[in-house]
């Protein structure tokens, strides 16, 4: 059933304090981090990029950092409604879209939050996948954009990992966390085609990495589905 009017922002309320709670609870380590407090520190915006699957986190992992103003591409199907108005209750803005080619709507809205000065989010993989293919929609938005692409993931030994196209990953109130950032990638207005290729798999190959790398911190591995 389609969420609309009241029954939207109730529902989403209910889903930013719980997330937020959640969030708040959980003991996080972080590392990699000093390259991108040292971006917003210098006032540059920047792309930040994580897995569908790994995305009910990001904000609190930006708010640790010290990030200050955000947009966030959402899809337009009827699951994007919700993440939208969920996100505004922590003061982030949404742009809908898609990282897939054509998606003229997005890229439009996303250009124009990068020249007003806000940083970006998006989930490459999505927003129906496959997981953890990364979308060729991101390289081209920072080539044109020019802001330097910061991948992030995190990860919790307890947590529920649900059984949905993404795997995606709920850490469990008290959980003992980890958030993990890259390097900053700054993609070259003039590269050509097989440069854009090269650094697409590169890209994708480190964030794959870096979720690799989390998991393996808090000593988790990938369950088909379910609480692990």
């Amino acid at each position: 059933m389609r969420l609309e009017g009241r029954s939207l922002r109730v529902v989403a309320a209910l889903a930013a304090y719980i997330i937020k709670g959640m969030a708040l609870s959980v003991r996080w380590h972080e590392e990699g981090d000093a390259s991108v407090r040292a971006l917003i520190e210098a006032g540059q915006p920047f792309l930040l990029a994580f897995w569908h699957g790994r995305g009910v986190m990001v904000a609190q992992a930006y708010r640790r950092v010290g990030g200050r103003k955000i947009k966030i591409l959402v899809s337009e199907h009827r699951d994007g409604e919700l993440i939208a108005a969920t996100m505004a209750h922590w003061g982030y803005g949404a742009v809908r879209g898609s990282t897939r080619r054509g998606a003229v709507r997005g890229a439009r809205g996303m250009l124009r939050a990068a020249h007003a000065g806000y940083d970006l989010a998006i989930s490459p993989d999505g927003p129906r996948g496959p997981r953890e293919v990364l979308q060729e929609g991101v390289i081209e938005l920072a080539r044109i954009s020019g802001l330097p692409i910061v991948p992030v993931t995190y990860s919790a030994r307890w947590a529920k990992r649900f059984a949905s196209w993404d795997g995606f990953l709920l850490p469990l109130p008290g959980a003992r966390g980890v958030i993990l950032w890259g390097e900053p990638l700054r993609i070259p207005r003039d590269a050509n085609t097989d440069t854009l290729i090269a650094l697409q798999h590169a890209l994708e190959a480190e964030m794959i990495a870096l979720r690799q790398r989390a998991d393996a911190m808090v000593g988790r591995t990938e369950p088909t589905g379910g609480t692990s």
